[in-house]
């Protein structure tokens, strides 16, 4: 594919303190896997490259996990802990994203940072315990983040904490590897419920619920109508607001009841 962006200068940072003061010109550019920045126009002083940082590792403790900005959207889908997490969502949030060979490019910070409207991972993190943690900005959970300012900040890492919460995922496609019409998780842990409808088509949006943890008709039947209260939808090319308001009601439902019925990650 044709580059038709131009990079004056390619710098390879040694630290995240020289990233961030590359990052602050408005010029510069922090490179993820450069998946959408190809596609565009943009004239670039400095590319800066974090390779070097050593945030190409996902770890985890016996509380959390903890996701390097550079590990791409490949190593979420095929970490064997990640897996075994929350019903295998993360998985599923990325098996439909483009293909293996894009999905070995895009990098979770550029994902995440970026905070795209149609991200299918977004949705699912925002269902889930998880924080960023910038590098002067310090950990924030997602969903403040979400509302954050863009600013030049560095993304350092995810954070997901192990809360032994119940999830599902599903989400509407034109074709397989297409943009979701609509994308949408649910997660349970105790008495709460946290619904995300993502790709609206804006940023995915999180509404939460403390009911109890079975649900009966009448209480799921007051999920869908809080949400379709609380989370705008819109249309585009992909498809109609009534539409997506068609979707999210089976949606959610539909993941309700996978939760019900037993949900959850394997030990």
């Amino acid at each position: 594919m044709k580059l038709l962006f131009t990079i004056d200068q390619y710098v390879i940072a040694e630290s995240l303190e020289e990233a961030y003061e590359l990052n602050q010109s408005r010029r510069n550019v922090i490179l993820g896997g450069i998946m959408w920045l190809k596609m565009g126009k943009k004239r670039i002083g400095k590319a800066i490259d974090l390779s070097a940082l050593d945030l190409h590792k996902i770890e985890e403790d016996e509380d959390c996990f903890y996701i390097g900005a550079m590990c791409t959207l490949r190593d979420l889908e095929v970490h064997p802990g990640l897996k075994k997490y929350f019903n295998g969502i993360i998985e599923k949030s990325v098996e439909s994203i483009v293909g293996v060979q894009f999905r070995n490019g895009a990098t979770v910070g550029g994902t995440v940072f970026s905070r795209f409207g149609f991200s299918d991972v977004l949705t699912v993190l925002l269902a889930l315990d998880t924080y960023v943690e910038l590098y002067k900005g310090g950990i924030v959970s997602l969903s403040d983040f979400m509302d954050m300012p863009r600013d030049n900040d560095i993304l350092v890492k995810i954070i997901i904490k192990k809360d032994n919460r119940k999830a599902a995922y599903v989400n509407q496609r034109k074709s397989a590897t297409d943009l979701p019409i609509l994308a949408c998780a649910v997660s349970n842990v105790g008495n709460t419920w946290n619904i995300v409808l993502g790709s609206r088509p804006a940023k995915a949006q999180l509404i939460s619920l403390r009911l109890s943890e079975s649900l009966n008709e009448e209480q799921i039947n007051e999920i869908i109508n809080v949400v379709e209260d609380k989370i705008v939808l819109g249309s585009n090319d992909r498809g109609s607001k009534e539409y997506r308001s068609i979707l999210a009601d089976v949606f959610i439902r539909r993941n309700i009841e996978e939760i019900l019925l037993g949900g959850n990650h394997e030990d």
